[in-house]
């Protein structure tokens, strides 16, 4: 029997002898088993507020248990990867812009000026002149000097 229950079952004792409630002792009984009834609900309450929190903090751990297994394989996986240059005392770990070539060619990234469709196109695309927009065939023109090889202004 939970405790709401068996505040409810002394309510109902009371008032099946029928107490006389002007009387200061049935008063007081009165009082004791409302504020039985009350602190039984309070308490259902908690329990069941106690019972979300302890669900949403098993689902947290069972979370981070796999984030750490994760970065655990990550870990293990990786060590191998970079055994092999610890003792290469060579190794020039500065991997600066100017030592780096982009095997990819550059993608610039345009907004139709009409129905803002956005679109993405090489350096060769842009040296045509114009596309039309795949959304509207709105044309899109590109302007840019000859002369400045190296930037694109777009």
């Amino acid at each position: 029997m939970t405790l709401a229950e068996k505040a409810a079952y002394l309510k109902g004792l009371m008032d099946g002898i029928k107490l006389d409630t002007e009387k200061d002792e049935n008063r007081l009984l009165k009082a004791g088993v409302d504020l039985l009834q009350g602190m039984a609900g309070a308490i259902g309450d908690l329990e069941g507020h106690a019972s979300a929190v302890s669900d949403e903090l098993d689902e947290i751990e069972d979370n981070l248990d796999a984030i750490d297994e994760f970065l655990m394989d990550y870990d293990e996986d990786d060590e191998d990867d970079y055994d092999e240059f610890d003792d290469d005392e060579d190794f020039d770990y500065d991997l600066g812009d100017d030592d780096y070539e982009y095997d990819e060619d550059p993608v610039y990234e345009v907004t139709c000026p009409k129905c803002g469709e956005v679109h993405h196109f090489s350096e060769k695309d842009l040296m045509e002149g114009s596309k039309p927009c795949s959304k509207c065939g709105e044309l899109l023109e590109f302007e840019f000097d000859e002369d400045d090889d190296e930037e694109m202004p777009f």
